[in-house]
């Protein structure tokens, strides 16, 4: 199998490219930066926000070739800064139209990559939230209507084009790949930087609470999606997937999870919640179990330790 990786050079794309051609596939990436995690596979470079007219084995301009089915996880993944220039997601939706223009003219299926972000602030709840609870009238941020925007695009496409799809709502993903704090701030490698040096850690949300999932976790239910799409199964093909770990966890508990694995004090300092922010999220990851065999294995108490640790040994 060939897959098309848009956003290859990103956390979630390097380690989906890397277990593929581990697993004996062929990789083609495409993003608007090199790759500076891992040559495992060959990166296009290409902005799919401008002079992206989809053609036979070519997007963004660069040929790619033909390809089995396409992953896209292109986007600007800064929920706030898109709050501050919400031209960026218009760019995204721009990038999902390319993607999905690519997969109709070469007649390829197409995984969409979207977030928990799409269902807004639901409020502290006892029941986890299901795929069908998302709704536009509830999007918190520019960010999260234009992930709505894109998979309302893919849907019309299916019935439109007959293109098979599948959408995978991700929901912190943490791990490998992504502590490098230069190309995007995560709350984890922020909290561990602000440790790691002895600053005053900032916590927006005294009960903020999200689900964390580790990135073994992630990619096993993306691999397991693609697999069964390309294969044409009619259980994904046109379904949402909640790709998470299922368990809500606070960001002051993560905090005094960090600063215990590192061994040093962390000075909190909490602050409301910032425009645009979900403050509790915990997903019903039902569906992706009985689907997909989606099992994730990792909680946050072994994951962000194995994380931290990792970073440590890198001497960060």
């Amino acid at each position: 199998m060939r897959v098309l990786i848009t956003g290859s050079s990103g956390q979630i794309g390097t380690n989906l490219g890397v277990a593929l051609v581990s697993a004996g596939h062929e990789v083609a990436g495409v993003d608007v930066r090199p790759n500076s995690w891992s040559g495992a596979f060959p990166t296009h470079l290409a902005d799919l926000t401008t002079n992206a007219h989809p053609g036979l084995g070519e997007l963004g301009g660069v040929k790619v070739g033909p390809v089995d089915a396409i992953v896209h996880l292109a986007a600007h993944a800064k929920v706030h800064a898109l709050v501050e220039r919400p031209r960026g997601a218009f760019e995204n939706h721009a990038m999902v139209t390319n993607a999905l223009e690519f997969a109709r003219i070469n007649a390829v299926p197409i995984i969409l990559a979207s977030s928990r972000e799409v269902y807004g602030n639901l409020g502290r709840r006892e029941e986890p939230v299901s795929e069908a609870e998302a709704d536009f009238r509830a999007s918190p941020s520019p960010y999260a209507a234009m992930k709505l925007a894109g998979e309302a695009l893919a849907s019309s496409y299916f019935r439109c084009y007959g293109l098979p799809f599948s959408i995978t709502r991700f929901s912190n993903v943490y791990g490998r790949y992504d502590d490098d704090l230069l190309r995007l701030e995560r709350a984890i490698w922020v909290f561990n930087e602000q440790i790691r040096t002895g600053k005053p850690v900032t916590v927006f949300g005294a009960e903020k609470t999200l689900d964390f999932t580790y990135i073994d976790d992630a990619i096993d239910g993306l691999v397991r999606c693609l697999h069964r799409l390309v294969d044409g199964d009619p259980a994904i093909t046109a379904s949402t997937f909640n790709l998470a770990h299922g368990i809500g966890h606070s960001l002051l508990g993560v905090v005094k999870l960090i600063a215990e694995t590192r061994n040093l004090p962390a000075d909190i300092r909490v602050e409301p919640s910032r425009p645009g922010e979900v403050t509790w999220y915990v997903a019903d990851i039902s569906h992706a179990r009985a689907a997909l065999g989606y099992n994730p294995q990792t909680p946050v108490t072994t994951g962000v330790p194995r994380a931290i640790v990792e970073a440590m040994t890198r001497g960060s």
